[in-house]
């Protein structure tokens, strides 16, 4: 952990919760986290409980994400949501390229980068999900993977723009398998992110923050956050039970 990059911790809800059980939710988080000043905190719900849960969370420590945005700002694009109308429920951040959304809609490093771009137009931070597939992993083509995405993902930004994003590591082969990769794996791996960050951004690479994801629980949020690359946790299925997630932050602080 590198004190001069803030931990951020992120719930990312995916396809579940109602707006009652989004609220409900919420509520446990709100009383048990007010006080940690130390991580930045952030919730993404579906989009039809952000109305309901930034107006629950305004003035609390919680800040508010989406899963996905399109790069477009309107237009004949059913099913989709632009970055204005995230903007106008007050969320902060936004989810973009998580490898759901590249394994079954399509998503490509093209389209990425159009959303990050559309995102931080509309002063909206965005979280840049890259990771390897398990047979990618195995045949030694991770790095290659990451050194395409992130170029890809990233092209086009200037260095103060990409100060505003955020990268997450998540190796597809752990998410939501039980799996996860050991600590010196995800370091190994977030130190080359990062590397790349300083080939295409100079000295800021340093200042920019990486999160891990993939079966991040309370008992290993410690001894990842402990990691000098790793400055946060994108939390899949644990940020669905209040008490995981509070458990996952306290361990990381």
């Amino acid at each position: 952990m590198n004190k001069d990059r803030k931990l951020i911790v992120a719930g990312n809800w995916k396809m579940n919760k109602t707006v009652s059980e989004s609220l409900a939710l919420v509520e446990d988080l709100k009383v048990e986290l007010a006080g940690v000043k130390e991580v930045d905190l952030v919730v993404c719900p579906p989009f039809t409980a952000l109305k309901p849960v930034s107006d629950a969370i305004t003035n609390t420590n919680l800040k508010l994400g989406a899963q996905n945005l399109h790069w477009e700002n309107f237009g004949a694009f059913t099913g989709e949501i632009c970055a204005a109308m995230l903007r106008d429920v007050y969320c902060t951040y936004v989810v973009l390229g998580h490898s759901e959304r590249r394994q079954f809609f399509g998503e490509t490093d093209e389209t990425v980068n159009k959303r990050v771009k559309a995102a931080l137009a509309a002063r909206l931070r965005p979280i840049v999900c890259v990771g390897e597939t398990l047979e990618e992993r195995e045949s030694g083509r991770t790095n290659k993977v990451f050194d395409r995405q992130l170029r890809g993902g990233l092209a086009g930004l200037t260095n103060e723009e990409i100060n505003d994003c955020i990268v997450a590591y998540e190796p597809v082969w752990a998410i939501g398998t039980g799996r996860n990769a050991t600590p010196e794996q995800a370091q190994e791996t977030q130190a080359f992110i990062r590397s790349v960050l300083a080939q295409l951004f100079g000295e800021i690479a340093a200042k920019v923050r990486i999160q891990y994801g993939g079966s991040v629980k309370p008992a290993n949020a410690r001894e990842l956050m402990s990691q000098p690359d790793i400055d946060g946790a994108l939390v899949g299925g644990a940020s669905l039970q209040a008490r995981s997630f509070i458990d996952i932050v306290q361990n990381s602080i």
